[in-house]
């Protein structure tokens, strides 16, 4: 079976860039330390390739089927869950008086990355559930925490999250799905939902589905939204499975890539009275999701770059044992072939995926790190700080990963040539799970424009600010050292160009040309992403330096990748950021005044 990742690499952001052994001086952390978090991280390693990866190809090949009555799935995902389940990963985060193990986020996030590059497939199903448990565990009452997190923290109930309809998609203010009050306190919910990843199986006791709907009455648009529970099973006083509730499942989602996961259109009380109860505030629906959206982002961005990983690492060792060609320089044609690696145009598709993955594997981990210091921090002032740098790095988090670790995966399919393009190798159908990433969690789009409308803006730059100062501080540190100061030198540049563009923009947008602002929103997540992306590179070269430094030459080969590694994205991606900036700054309108009739 393929590597799912370089443990070197995983040791080194853990590690030696984000200290994560730090937290476990804290108090919430205490009871763990290096060698207890390496070993969740072996056996999560050793449960993803003995039990996730053994069954993908065949997932991939075997969808989930839906005969009118049921969903069936092939037996090794219900096998590998339960063992997922046993081996209290589900939990993981959660704290110890609920059953979890208390990980740090930073910890969680790296052991999850391990199971999406096994098998991103039967990996959605517990990370949905995570998701939702955690949801309701901040926005929840006590009874419903009793009810129906501590059963999905147990692995008996699994979760969705049900937003889309089919007229609405990603405009969540143009939701129809009613919620009609009952004289007990509960509601009957009416109305139709679609995308629902998880919606329907036979994996667990009960489904526990958490839904966007409109109380009769409410406001249109978005402040007009509640968020309910509708479990698939009602629950009796006792907690005892009940009555099949009104959700009916209308049909399954045939998908290009992960196609485990079983996705799926869903009616609400379509003849038989749909039960839910509300989770918070009436009208505070949009808020209390988006705690579970938000965490859902940054996962999709780390799930993103694991998937581009596993694809990297499955074309390097393709590359390494592939004999074709010769050097240029041999000119006997009876010479022995060598194996495709040593062809400089190999080393280049390698070399930019290793950029990009070991990048975007960084990138999350980081906005992972800031999850766990906005936790623990006893500083009101630093749990500011973090907060309003995970709001601007969020959107780049789910975004940057999705489309450039997938321009890896598409890289790894050209590094295997026509055994790339056929199922003998797993790189076409890890392509295929990570095209969806750009789509869900809110399309790439929606993302540029959250960034560019809101976060780079809000607080009157509060957010874009303090980012600027970060990566301006590691520029200082950086500058003047023998062989960092170019990529220093590079990288204030960026910066420069990035903060005059996002002061030009948001005038633009004072003086009332919105459209034009927003109009090449995708252009400004890409610029700002780069930017982003080439800071944490040069954290990861001024750390390798160090270890060089210290370590005698012992990690030769793995500072050296880095270094490579660095200088390849200073040199041949980070000049992308000057050109869109470029296109920026013209606030040019090429696409926002092409004429329907003229396409």
């Amino acid at each position: 079976m393929p590597h799912l990742i370089n443990r070197r690499d995983l040791q080194f952001l853990l590690y030696e860039l984000f200290d994560v052994e730090a937290l476990t001086k804290l108090p919430r952390y205490a009871h763990l330390d290096r060698t207890t978090i390496d070993g969740v991280l072996d056996a999560a390693q050793t449960l993803a390739e003995e039990r996730f990866q053994t069954h993908a190809a065949k997932l991939d090949a075997n969808e989930p089927q839906f005969d009118g009555e049921r969903v069936h799935l092939i037996a090794e995902v219900k096998a590998a869950l339960d063992a997922y389940i046993e081996g209290g990963f589900l939990s993981a985060a959660f704290d110890s008086e609920l059953g979890g193990l208390q990980l740090p986020y930073t910890v969680v996030s790296a052991m999850q990355g391990l199971f999406v590059a096994a098998n991103a497939g039967t990996a959605g199903y517990p990370f949905l559930t995570a998701a939702a448990a955690n949801l309701l565990r901040v926005h929840g009452s006590d009874e419903q925490k009793a009810r129906y997190m501590r059963p999905m923290l147990a692995g008996r109930f699994f979760g969705t999250m049900c937003l889309s309809e089919p007229q609405a998609g990603s405009s969540l203010g143009d939701i129809r799905t009613r919620a009609i009050p009952l004289a007990d306190g509960r509601y009957r919910i009416v109305g139709n939902k679609m995308w629902i990843s998880g919606g329907d199986h036979e994996l667990s006791e009960n489904i526990v589905h958490l839904v966007l709907a409109r109380i009769e009455g409410a406001p249109a648009g978005t402040k007009g939204i509640s968020l309910f529970i509708v479990p698939k099973f009602e629950l009796g006083a006792d907690g005892a499975r009940g009555r099949r509730n009104g959700v009916r499942l209308v049909g399954l989602n045939h998908k290009m890539g992960y196609r485990g996961t079983v996705n799926t259109v869903l009616s609400f009380g379509d003849g038989v009275d749909c039960i839910g109860e509300r989770v918070g505030e009436a009208g505070q629906g949009l808020a209390c999701m988006f705690h579970m959206m938000n965490e859902a982002r940054i996962g999709v961005g780390l799930g993103a770059t694991m998937l581009g990983y596993a694809g990297y690492l499955a074309s390097l060792d393709y590359a390494r044992s592939r004999p074709q060609g010769r050097p240029p320089s041999a000119k006997d044609p009876a010479s022995p072939q060598v194996p495709i690696i040593e062809h400089a145009d190999v080393k280049r598709m390698l070399l930019q995926q290793k950029a990009y993955v070991e990048g975007g594997l960084a990138l999350c981990l980081y906005c992972a790190r800031l999850v766990d210091d906005a936790a623990t921090a006893t500083n009101a002032h630093r749990r500011e700080e973090c907060a309003l740098l995970l709001d601007i790095l969020t959107p780049i988090a789910k975004a940057w990963p999705s489309e450039f670790c997938l321009e890896a995966n598409k890289l790894a399919i050209q590094v295997l040539g026509g055994y790339g393009y056929t199922r003998d190798y797993p790189v076409e159908r890890l392509y295929r799970d990570n095209r969806l990433n750009p789509i869900h969690e809110g399309t790439n789009g929606i993302q540029a424009l959250d960034l560019l409308g809101r976060k780079a803006m809000m607080k009157n730059g509060a957010a874009f600010r303090l980012l600027a100062a970060r990566i301006s501080a590691d520029i200082e540190a950086a500058t003047g050292l023998a062989d960092l100061d170019a990529f220093a030198r590079e990288l204030r540049k960026a910066l420069e160009t990035a903060i005059g563009v996002t002061q030009a923009l948001g005038a633009a947008g004072a003086q009332g040309q919105i459209e034009r602002m927003l109009a090449n929103a995708s252009a400004y997540l890409e610029m700002l992403g780069h930017t982003v992306v080439a800071w944490i590179w040069l954290q990861q070269a001024q750390r390798a330096l160090a270890l060089r430094a210290a370590d005698h030459g012992r990690d030769g080969d793995f500072i050296e990748g880095k270094l490579r590694a660095a200088r390849y994205f200073y040199r041949y991606e980070l000049p992308r950021a000057a050109r869109l900036a470029e296109l920026l700054l013209r606030l040019d309108d090429t696409c926002l005044t092409m004429p329907d009739a003229a396409f």
